[in-house]
């Protein structure tokens, strides 16, 4: 009957230990990388770039608006740096002055995507999709993907989503005046 028990409290344990353990790495993605975050200001992601060497960023030169004007991109190009070797190119979007979208590209000769892959898997628990072009870990408020050759993006689910949203409703508009402009011919 002990033996029962003992095993019974056993298996109680390993279980709650694995559901914890998989649902707290699920749950605790990162929301940037190194010492930038997702919803920082512009402003704060620019002072970050200078502190931190690795990214390669040079200042105003590197910062772009793009046409919709509520949109930024800063663009750094890493191989130039004196910190890490492990980047290349690494892009900050923002929408409103925040940032939502952190993409990092890296070194393919110092580093390679199986060991990010499997460093990930185990920091953050089991993908939510994978497929030939990437991989894929989300959770309420970030998604951070590995993609092919070896990109690794960070992006704020609620603005992205609201900007999906947005061009979707864009999208209607323009079909629907262009469908008016072909039935006025």
């Amino acid at each position: 009957m002990q033996k029962k028990k003992h095993i019974f409290l056993l298996l109680l344990i390993f279980s709650y230990h694995f559901v914890f353990s998989q649902s707290t790495n699920h749950n605790s993605l990162p929301n940037g990388f190194q010492n930038i975050s997702l919803g920082m200001s512009l402003e704060e992601t620019k002072e970050e770039l200078i502190k931190n060497k690795d990214f390669g960023y040079k200042g105003e030169r590197d910062v772009s608006l793009l046409p919709d004007q509520q949109k930024v991109l800063i663009e750094t190009d890493a191989t130039k740096a004196f910190g890490s070797k492990f980047l290349t190119r690494c892009y900050f979007q923002f929408y409103d002055d925040s940032l939502y979208i952190i993409t990092i590209n890296m070194n393919k000769e110092k580093i390679d995507h199986y060991s990010i892959f499997k460093t990930l898997k185990e920091k953050y628990g089991e993908p939510v999709s994978v497929t030939p072009e990437k991989t894929t870990w989300k959770n309420d408020s970030v998604t951070m993907t590995l993609e092919k050759p070896l990109t690794l993006k960070y992006i704020d689910n609620e603005v992205y989503n609201q900007l999906q949203q947005y061009s979707a409703v864009q999208k209607s508009a323009e079909e629907i005046t262009q469908q008016m402009f072909l039935d006025s011919l």
